[in-house]
This record gives C-alpha cells, structure tokens and sequence, in this order.
C-alpha cells in the first residue's frame, strides 16, 4: 500500500485509541511498537499513531486494569514492554464495541439524513 500523505490521515477521536490497543491485544501480547504499527497497518495507513500517544494510552489501561504489562525481548533482541489483555480489559473492549456501534451508527443516521432531504 503506498503511503498516504498527512492530510490523508485520520485523528483518532479521544477514547478510540483505548479501542484500537484493547482490540489489537486480543491478538495476543505486544510490545508498544507492535500495537502502533498493526494498529497503522489493520487502518491501511489511516491511523498512524503517535508514541506518546500510545504510552499514555498504555499507562492509563494499566492502571485501571484492562492490560497488564511484563518486560520481555522484542523480535530484535531490545528489551521491550509487552502488553496482554486482561478478562477485565476483555469486557471493556465488548463495552467499547458496543459503544462505538451505537455511536457510528447515530451519526451514519445523521449523515444519511442529507440524502432524504435533497
């Protein structure tokens, strides 16, 4: 896929990172730089998440519980934090889905509504 330019890219609306990172841990753990680059490449370049961003967001999850965190080696050999979603991160993830749904689904309401109007 070849890249996009900035203005291509999508910011992501506050709380959607929470998504993103719980939803790419169901794959499995990951180290910081794995969630950032599936998360870029599952959106094909949509999303390019910044790593303060993702560390922030990462730090905040750890907190209330929804990942839990131990220090391991990366695919090169760099010591690295790898992330696992916990059963109390796993319901949140089903709640933010749900959320999300409802949410993308009022505004396609929204936006639909032009078209009848025309």
């Amino acid at each position: 896929m070849p890249p996009r330019d900035d203005k291509d890219r999508a910011n992501l609306l506050q709380g959607t990172l929470d998504l993103l990172i719980l939803r790419t841990l169901v794959l499995g753990p990951r180290h910081g730089q794995g969630i950032a680059r599936l998360i870029q490449q599952q959106s094909e370049d949509v999303f390019l998440v910044d790593h303060g961003s993702l560390y922030l967001a990462l730090q905040r999850l750890e907190e209330r519980s929804w990942v839990s965190a131990k220090w391991g080696a990366s695919e090169n050999n760099r010591k690295a934090r790898f992330y696992t979603l916990t059963p109390t991160g796993r319901a949140q993830l089903t709640d933010k889905i749900s959320e999300w749904n409802r949410i993308a689904g009022a505004i396609a309401r929204i936006l639909g509504a032009e078209k009848s109007e025309a």
